[in-house]
């Protein structure tokens, strides 16, 4: 399976974000002025709890102190995702609706007839940041590290099964290019959400999953799970003392979930740039940085352009992953 440049792709937008940074902090009149007195709202495709709602709450306050205006969070969950994105996809283009969104959701439509087109029918404005997920096994689960586990895996002929909020989310995608990755046979059980999911894997009714960092280090925490190592790549720079799975011995793996900010497809460019504009200074100042990094959160903040061809780029590479796992819809 051809696999995008990660590591590549990351430096790039990193720098993109620090000279967009380093150019914002000398016109601040770039986001001095809000686009009106109405309020935006920052409408989301999750419930509440999930990266995209701990991310728009954290930079919903800071918006509306540098605008003048109100920012609203409205969670609008639903069909995997759908249901929240059409109504962002079929709402005014003003720059008045907008929604943070996992990279997950563009296998959408390989599983489900859409009311709008996932990539031509929102426009990005910004990747705000990615998080590395961790698999995590029920700790009585045989093997010390990530070989031993896998060498008991190979042994029981596909009955090790895994979990996941559903088909199509990260923690599904990532176990499947895990198990081809690694050459291993387990079963997927999808649950309606993370909740249950967490739930049966701290209880033993599911064995293995993958699960963002932040979430799994406090679980493993209670000693009733085991982190046996890290999606991407390298080792997170959050999170250094977490091995790469590709490190120990699954080369090649590599598996980020990242979150863009979306809007209607035509809203006009000049819009799309203020917006651009307010999520890069929010996203370059400390506190901000701070308190998505307790969260697993690595800030990218990259320019309009960069993220639509991420985008682009990452839904080919889900499209070849879906066929090559043969991974259907619920």
């Amino acid at each position: 399976m051809t696999c995008i440049d990660r590591p590549a792709t990351r430096r790039r937008a990193l720098l993109g974000a620090l000279a967009g940074a380093a150019t914002l902090a000398s016109t601040p009149g770039a986001i001095a002025q809000g686009l009106s007195s109405r309020p935006v709202r920052i409408l989301l495709a999750q419930t509440p709890g999930t990266s995209p709602d701990l991310i728009a709450r954290a930079l919903s306050p800071r918006f509306q102190a540098l605008w003048g205006q109100p920012f609203v969070v409205e969670n609008r969950a639903g069909a995997a995702g759908a249901i929240g994105l059409e109504a962002v996809a079929h709402s005014a283009p003003d720059g008045h609706t907008i929604t943070i969104n996992p990279s997950s959701t563009l296998t959408l439509p390989l599983f489900f007839p859409l009311n709008f087109d996932m990539l031509n029918g929102l426009r990005p404005v910004t990747i705000v940041g990615d998080n590395i997920f961790v698999l995590t096994v029920h700790a009585d689960t045989p093997g010390k590290d990530l070989r031993e586990f896998l060498a008991w895996v190979k042994t029981q002929g596909g009955k090790v099964n895994y979990g996941s909020p559903g088909n199509g989310t990260h923690h599904h995608l990532f176990m499947e290019q895990f198990k081809l990755a690694a050459g291993v046979s387990m079963t997927h059980i999808p649950y309606k959400g993370s909740a249950q999911a967490f739930t049966d894997l701290l209880g033993g009714q599911i064995t293995a999953m993958f699960i963002p960092v932040g979430a799994a280090i406090n679980m493993a925490k209670e000693g009733r799970v085991r982190i046996l190592g890290g999606s991407s790549r390298e080792r997170s720079p959050l999170n250094p003392d977490i091995p790469s799975i590709a490190e120990q011995g699954v080369p090649g793996f590599d598996m980020n979930a990242w979150f863009s900010v979306l809007v209607p497809a035509a809203t006009p460019p000049d819009i799309v740039g203020r917006l651009n504009a307010l999520f890069r200074t929010t996203l370059a100042e400390p506190p901000i940085r701070e308190a998505l990094g307790k969260q697993g959160i690595r800030i990218i903040g990259n320019s309009a352009e960069e993220a639509d061809r991420i985008t682009r780029a990452e839904y080919q590479r889900f499209v070849q992953l879906v066929k090559a796992a043969n991974i259907k819809g619920d």
